[in-house]
């Protein structure tokens, strides 16, 4: 290999030389050209942009792909320029051991019917899972990685070009000041003359030898001013690049708001179509219901039977509250429906209604108690069943409340002058 020694020896000068003005610049003993105030506002600018675009794009990551593992993966098959492999999501993936389970322990029973229809419905959520990760990756990552790696390694390398130019800059300028410092001395001493007979060259003062050198400083000194102001340009248009790049980041910014506002809107929609799916289940006859009721006596049996027999014997007027007053949790949380039901007014039975277990209750002759009803708050969309059901709507305010040997799981739902069963767990009650 050919090495060029003259060049060589020539950059590990100017290392050396920039080295040496550096440390003294860092120990006060050499004067710093210092930048205008406009362009250390856009060097400071730059640096917190690249800080916080880096933490931005390191936690989005997490937030996109939590195992450490497989993100190491993809960044090294992005380095390798391969594709990354397609991965299962932990929904799909739970989906799968749901369906596999319900096969393998009846699908024909209640719980293997709830786990294939928990298990579509994760593979759903897993499907959106993939689009999302898959969207915001190319909208919104890939923005921020293009500038860390492309637009950010540009600007620093100008950078460090800024810097040795406004080294060499104060060298030259310390280099002057030296020459200049030393020309004057010469003037108070008497000028140097050659005397000895065997030296041709013309004798000359040292104030001349000193001048010689001051002009060469100079020139020295514009040469290196030109070349700083035309880096510092190049560099400042770089800087003020940034406010395009915000602008870019913004846009990008929305593009993710957007794909994860369809991602969790996906999800909800899911979810409730679920949700509903099941509570069509609880209306099966044999079905367990979220309690786990069977054929035997449980706690809400037992409940609705001293409902009635206390009714019976007077102890319980329109109005009496029965239990907690507080109000009843949304549906799938610890409270179970059996106490949402305890806390509500009971009717006292009504001539002409038809016991539990045989004929419909005929709702048109029940008249709510004078001052024992409750509002409660619709949390999600109901399709009525039939007519002795209450369609609801997400949000509403409808007046509720309850009839001796009910269901614990349903109320009687009343909207100005229409009236029918309302589940339990599409109810938020309202102190």
């Amino acid at each position: 290999m050919d090495f060029n020694m003259k060049k060589l020896a020539s950059d590990a000068g100017i290392f050396f030389t920039r080295a040496v003005q550096f440390t003294e610049e860092k120990f006060g003993q050499a004067e710093k050209t210092e930048l205008d105030a406009h362009f250390e506002n856009l060097l400071a600018r730059a640096d917190s942009t690249k800080n916080w675009t880096e933490k931005i794009l390191r936690q989005t990551e997490v937030l996109l792909q939590p195992n450490p593992s497989a993100r190491v993966e993809e960044f090294l098959y992005e380095k390798l320029d391969r594709k990354v492999p397609s991965r299962v999501t932990n929904g799909e993936l739970l989906a799968q051991y749901m369906a596999e389970a319900a096969s393998e322990l009846g699908p024909a029973t209640p719980y293997g019917k709830t786990l294939i229809k928990v298990s579509e419905a994760e593979k759903l959520l897993g499907a959106a899972e993939r689009d999302f990760i898959h969207t915001a990756s190319i909208s919104f990552l890939t923005p921020l990685r293009n500038f860390l790696e492309g637009d950010w390694k540009t600007i620093a390398k100008e950078r460090r070009l800024l810097q040795n130019r406004r080294l060499d800059l104060d060298a030259c300028k310390a280099r002057l000041k030296k020459a200049k410092a030393a020309e004057a001395k010469a003037t108070t001493v008497p000028d140097f003359q050659e005397t000895r007979p065997r030296n041709y060259i013309l004798s000359a003062s040292a104030s001349a030898l000193w001048n010689d050198e001051v002009d060469k400083a100079e020139q020295e000194l514009r040469v290196a001013q030109t070349e700083f102001d035309r880096q510092a340009e190049v560099t400042r248009l770089l800087l003020e690049g940034i406010s395009s790049t915000h602008v870019n980041h913004l846009r990008c910014l929305h593009e993710f708001i957007k794909s994860q506002t369809i991602y969790y809107a996906q999800g909800y929609r899911h979810m409730l179509d679920l949700q509903k799916q099941l509570g069509s289940f609880q209306r099966k006859p044999g079905w367990g219901g979220w309690q786990g009721q069977g054929d035997g006596i449980t706690s809400s049996s037992l409940l609705c039977f001293s409902l009635c027999a206390a009714s019976s014997q007077g102890a319980i007027f329109p109005g009496t509250f029965v239990g907690t007053t507080e109000p009843a949790s949304p549906p799938l949380s610890s409270t179970s429906p059996t106490t949402a039901a305890a806390t509500m007014p009971v009717v006292p039975t009504v001539a002409g209604l038809s016991p539990p277990g045989e004929a419909a209750l005929c709702l048109e002759e029940v008249a709510p108690p004078a001052s024992g009803t409750r509002k409660a708050r619709v949390l999600y969309d109901y399709e009525a069943a039939d007519s002795s059901e209450l369609a609801l709507l997400a949000d509403e305010l409808i007046t509720v409340y309850s009839l001796p040997g009910m269901d614990p799981d349903w109320l009687i739902g009343e909207r100005g002058n229409k009236k029918g069963k309302v589940p339990v767990t599409y109810l938020e009650l309202l102190s």
